[in-house]
């Protein structure tokens, strides 16, 4: 289905009151939509919002094969960047591999606003 209003593709998925219940192609957030701006979407508007999709995801998969930066001026950042670069010396991609994991864990843990910081109230 196609809201007119949201310009997007959506998968219909039912109502709730008064409104059409979308959900992105490959997943996502469903929205609300009034019934009466939402209409069959068009051949090309499906093949758009399915490569988008696929697009998102590959996106995504991309992302997680990149190793993480360490956050400066943080000491355990950069213990673990340092145990990354020895393991990259030796070969030791196993090793590597665990110090991505645990360099990522420390980040989502600690630096959780890193991509998007906030200032501090003063």
């Amino acid at each position: 289905m196609y809201d007119v209003v949201a310009r997007k593709v959506g998968e219909y998925r039912g109502s709730a009151g008064p409104y059409a219940m979308l959900r992105p192609i490959g997943g996502g957030r469903e929205w609300q939509a009034d019934p009466e701006k939402v209409r069959p979407a068009t051949r090309d508007e499906r093949i758009t919002a399915g490569v988008r999709a696929v697009n998102e995801r590959a996106s995504a998969a991309y992302e997680l094969m990149r190793p993480p930066a360490p956050v400066p001026s943080c000491a355990e950042c950069d213990e673990l960047a340092v145990s990354r670069a020895a393991a990259r010396e030796r070969f030791d991609w196993s090793a590597e591999t665990d110090a991505n994991v645990l360099l990522r864990r420390h980040q989502a843990d600690l630096h959780p606003l890193r991509e998007n910081p906030v200032p501090p109230l003063t």
